[in-house]
């Protein structure tokens, strides 16, 4: 029995080179792994934050129209609804502060739209939404590594 523990010590010392390469090219690979899906992670995140911040741009655009010019062709309350949705579809993307803010923010429009052009603190709720999701939007780009 000594014959072959001391053979399997042998080999192992033999081959020690062999194993650590083994061990470190494992790990090397399960972080490398690791780490191209936190990149890509990272990578959706930034794009869809991206197209939030432009979305929300644009909604402001479509409340300033509506409100203070009353064009209702540049005002016109469904697109303000596209873009509503669709920020609060890129929002999933985004995770827990995101989602949440865009709920917030469809609950705000749809309480508040009707009364663009007519009362100054329906335009202000809408605003102070806009605001909030676009401060929540810049405070994920920063978080993100």
């Amino acid at each position: 029995m000594t014959a072959d523990n001391n053979s399997v010590f042998e080999q192992l010392r033999r081959n020690a080179v062999a194993l650590i390469s083994l061990v470190v090219a494992l790990s090397s690979l399960g972080y490398n792994t690791w780490r191209n899906e936190q990149t890509e992670a990272n990578r959706n995140q930034r794009q869809a934050a991206f197209e939030v911040l432009l979305k929300l741009g644009e909604l402001q655009q479509v409340v300033f129209h509506s409100h203070y010019d009353m064009d209702a062709d540049k005002g016109n309350p469904r697109t303000g609804w596209a873009y509503i949705l669709t920020v609060r579809d890129l929002s999933q993307v985004m995770g827990a502060p995101m989602s949440g803010m865009a709920d917030e923010l469809v609950a705000t429009w749809s309480a508040h739209w009707q009364e663009l052009g007519s009362d100054q603190s329906g335009a202000d709720s809408i605003m102070t939404g806009i605001d909030q999701a676009r401060e929540t939007t810049l405070q994920v780009l920063k978080s993100l590594d």
